[in-house]
């Protein structure tokens, strides 16, 4: 349940020595440096980095990235010097760096923050108490409502996304990533991409979005489940739609029916995904925030369609040989 790492996945290795050049040049750092991946992540790669006693996170785009816009490390890493200024669930970024011969590819360094990602089984205290487990709910959904009530432009991040407009590229942007990345035919999933572009509304706002906001992104306090510790992965977090963020929440969380598969994903606690509904959710997110979310159906089939898109797009790299770790091999039947 804890954020731990493993040996770095065949394919995926930095160059040890290229780096720890640089982090002796650029950055001060002393001592023999040591790498480590963190497994979970399937899109931007995330690596732990320790150079004697110190400890960093390294922030690098895939292998095999067809999509730049989609993993651009300077926007992520000036996004987080901005936002960790004014939103203290957001890690604080350290080093960039753009030179692509150091490991292949740009990368930036920000803060170790230590917590509990929930992946598997609960804490027990999650488990037998539903008390704690509507409060998790309301910690989590009044953070996204935090994110969403942020002053952007005060933090001098107003040119982050254009509002106006952005339900419609959102569709259709996930659309053409769709069928760029597609492998196999879903016809049901494409009768929604159809339903989709036809009922795309005006925006109903303006805020900063995440855009992948679910518990595999949140680190909590062990002692204290109630509390957030950071929110992670950054990489798409933009101008846009609050409603379509909370779209994507709700897709990730899964309903009872959905069968026991669906249900031990580690996007979010089982636990808490058989015992609060998405109407739950959705009805603390609205008492939260005071948004009109009465046309939330729409923006809930757009979130689950983004992640099948997700899914899709992850599960072409590993057909295409960018990446060899199995569990991507999966990912077509979730698409499915």
């Amino acid at each position: 349940m804890s954020l731990e790492t493993s040996d770095v996945r065949q394919g995926e290795e930095l160059p040890v020595e290229s780096l720890a050049d640089f982090l002796r040049r650029d950055a001060g750092l002393q001592g023999a440096v040591q790498i480590k991946q963190f497994p979970a992540g399937s899109s931007n790669l995330t690596y732990l980095i320790k150079a004697g006693e110190d400890e960093f996170v390294l922030r690098r785009p895939p292998f095999g990235n067809t999509v730049k816009t989609a993993h651009d490390m300077r926007r992520e890493f000036d996004v987080l010097s901005k936002l960790s200024a004014i939103y203290r669930p957001a890690p604080k970024p350290i080093l960039f760096c753009g030179d692509g011969s150091v490991i292949g590819s740009e990368f930036y360094l920000m803060e170790r923050r230590h917590g509990l990602i929930i992946r598997g089984r609960s804490p027990k205290q999650l488990e037998n108490s539903p008390d704690m487990q509507r409060a998790v709910c309301e910690s989590f959904i009044h953070n996204l409502a935090d994110l969403h009530s942020l002053d952007y432009e005060a933090a001098g991040l107003g040119n982050l996304g254009h509002p106006q407009g952005y339900c419609r590229r959102q569709v259709e942007g996930w659309t053409k990533r769709y069928f760029a990345s597609k492998t196999n035919e879903w016809p049901e999933l494409e009768r929604a991409i159809t339903w989709l572009n036809e009922k795309i509304p005006s925006e109903s706002g303006a805020s900063l979005v995440h855009n992948d906001y679910k518990f595999d992104n949140v680190m909590l306090d062990p002692d204290d489940l109630t509390r957030i510790i950071a929110v992670l992965d950054w990489e798409m977090v933009t101008i846009g739609d609050p409603l379509m963020d909370l779209g994507t929440t709700l897709g990730y969380w899964m309903s009872p029916d959905a069968g026991r598969k669906m249900l031990d994903m580690p996007f979010n606690p089982r636990v808490l995904m058989e015992n609060i509904s998405r109407k739950e959710l959705v009805e603390m997110y609205a008492a939260i925030s005071g948004r009109d979310a009465s046309n939330i159906l729409y923006y809930y089939i757009f979130g689950t369609f983004k992640i099948a898109v997700i899914a899709q797009q992850i599960y072409a790299r590993f057909v295409k040989g960018f990446t060899h770790d199995p569990l991507f091999a999966t990912f077509d039947p979730f698409v499915a």
